[in-house]
């Protein structure tokens, strides 16, 4: 049967809508990216969660009557598809700082492989973090998504998660975050003040979310140019004026951790000497300065190595984490699999 002119305009209509509307949710996955990433600890994970609270929208979009605002109905689907992955995850992400005492950088510590799942996960900034906007509002941004804060905020129970992140990082009312979570505002603010609570023992003396001023974006800048330029000479005097005295360095998927300068030293002229001839390209991954790390190829050029986020204090290095698994972090901040 011929399909009428009418038939023909309202499917075309139809269609349209359907188009605006994707396009529409497709505007929030940014911060819906950033939001399920700090709740769940993965990169990965986040972008599934995210993917889910999108196609749940869209599907149930007729159902949505409009009593709250698109952005806060979003919120609610993503809080709820993260809860329901964290309810069935065997254990939370975790660094290996937080497994067990620092290694001995003579002996063999690479024998403790555990599974990404294990693992905070680092992601490129710009596909959590809005663009420009107030100064403060951005400083408290960045901090959020430190791997640090990140790994801290793992230690508290979902609902507290969730209150602290739409609190103190997205500066929602109370009033909203309990309609969100379908509680009352004491609820809300009881979780916040245990939250609190929590994160004073996990979370870094730093910034935004922790109260400390932050460093600057020039002085972070500054310090990776120079941490940059002598890890590509392979200077251990260069580097150690660098580090603070207390400085960590990690490996994940290994479990194995380091402290201080000198084994820091001791563990790159041994069992990371392969490392020496490397080469560096910047990237900004977790709110702060950090680097691709490419090692010399005996056929020829550089082949990936792992991503290095540097975290500091704005004067010295105070962590360096290399994420080894570079098949999959390398296209994702869309590097290139080999330099000539």
């Amino acid at each position: 049967m011929a399909q009428t002119a009418s038939e023909s305009r309202h499917g075309t209509s139809a269609a349209v809508a359907a188009d605006e509307l994707s396009a529409e949710l497709e505007t929030y996955r940014r911060e819906l990216t950033g939001y399920c990433y700090r709740l769940l600890g993965g990169a990965f994970d986040a972008d599934d969660a995210v993917q889910e609270t999108l196609l749940r929208a869209w599907r149930s979009y007729e159902r949505f009557e409009g009593r709250s605002s698109l952005r806060t109905w979003l919120y609610r689907i993503a809080t709820n598809v993260c809860f329901d992955q964290l309810g069935s995850s065997r254990a939370k992400r975790e660094r290996p700082m937080g497994l067990g005492a620092a290694a001995d950088p003579v002996e063999e510590s690479l024998a403790n492989v555990l599974p990404e799942s294990a693992w905070v996960e680092p992601v490129p900034t710009d596909h959590v973090l809005p663009g420009a906007s107030d100064p403060a509002d951005t400083a408290v941004a960045r901090e959020s998504v430190r791997l640090a804060f990140v790994a801290a905020l793992q230690h508290l129970p979902a609902k507290q998660r969730a209150v602290l992140i739409l609190r103190e990082v997205l500066r929602w009312p109370a009033t909203e975050v309990a309609a969100l979570l379908d509680t009352s505002v004491a609820s809300v603010n009881s979780a916040l003040q245990r939250a609190r609570a929590t994160l004073a023992d996990k979370a870094p003396d730093r910034t935004g979310a922790s109260g400390a001023p932050a460093p600057s974006t020039a002085d972070e800048a500054d310090l990776l140019e120079r941490y940059v330029a002598a890890f590509e000479r392979y200077d251990m005097a260069a580097l150690a004026n660098l580090l603070r005295e207390d400085a960590v360095m990690n490996m994940p998927p290994y479990a194995m951790w380091l402290e201080g300068i000198d084994n820091i030293q001791q563990w790159l002229q041994g069992p990371g000497k392969e490392c020496e001839g490397s080469r560096c390209m910047p990237v900004h991954v977790n709110g702060t300065p950090g680097f691709a790390q490419y090692r010399k190829d005996p056929r020829g050029g550089h082949y990936p190595w792992g991503i290095v986020v540097l975290e500091n204090d704005g004067t010295h290095v105070t962590g360096i984490t290399t994420f080894l698994d570079t098949e999959k972090w390398f296209s994702r901040f869309g590097l290139p699999d080999h330099l000539d």
